[in-house]
């Protein structure tokens, strides 16, 4: 443990107790938001999890829709049946404090039919691996929130365990360590004086 430089006085030794007492005391509180942090983040990550399987699951379905419909036609009649989307996202962002900390929350407005072509020389397949698409956009968006707030999570988590670990080991440490040295300084000029003034008193009454 290192020793804080300082002049070994009864002032120094108040305001390195009241020091110590607040680094305490914000030790407390961030221990308190460390463990509600990890709480907050273990509960996300569960469904973070759940929702990225279902999500995963949902896409493979879509896709496989998509495949089968490509194989039922040419390339060309695909690629024209695509070219104009019928559909369009906006896509807007609110903020949410969670624990201190800004997770976002995208909001989606879906406007207009993604089916927007002729049906005579496209397979219905297609029709319906498009609506898949168009309704999984939401979860998408979703699972990106819920993946980013994990991500912000994490990284206050990091931060305010750094912060709990510099007070825990460097800065209490430190205080005590030179608390107890001023003490004993403080003890060491105590009991010099005493026997200072002993024997002043002794030769005092020699005399």
């Amino acid at each position: 443990m290192a020793r804080i430089s300082i002049n070994p006085n009864r002032m120094e030794l108040f305001r390195l107790k009241k020091r110590l007492v607040a680094a305490k005391r914000g030790h407390k509180l961030l221990k308190d938001k460390q463990d509600a942090l990890i709480k907050v983040f273990l509960e996300k990550a569960y469904a973070g999890k759940a929702l990225r399987e279902q999500v995963e699951a949902e896409l493979k379905e879509c896709f496989g829709s998509f495949v089968l419909s490509r194989a039922q036609t040419t390339p060309e009649v695909l690629e024209q049946a695509l070219m104009f989307p019928g559909a369009r996202c906006s896509l807007s962002v609110t903020w949410k404090n969670v624990m201190s900390v800004l997770v976002p929350e995208y909001h989606v407005k879906q406007e207009g039919n993604p089916v927007n072509y002729g049906f005579a020389s496209v397979p219905i397949l297609l029709d319906v691996a498009l609506e898949q698409f168009s309704k999984l956009v939401l979860q998408l968006i979703k699972l990106a929130a819920e993946e980013k707030a994990i991500r912000l999570l994490v990284k206050e988590i990091e931060r305010t365990r750094r912060r709990v670990n510099a007070l825990e080991y460097v800065m209490i440490p430190n205080l005590i360590e030179t608390a107890r040295y001023i003490s004993m300084k403080l003890d060491e000029q105590e009991r010099s004086n005493l026997s200072r003034l002993m024997k002043i008193k002794d030769i005092v009454r020699k005399r």
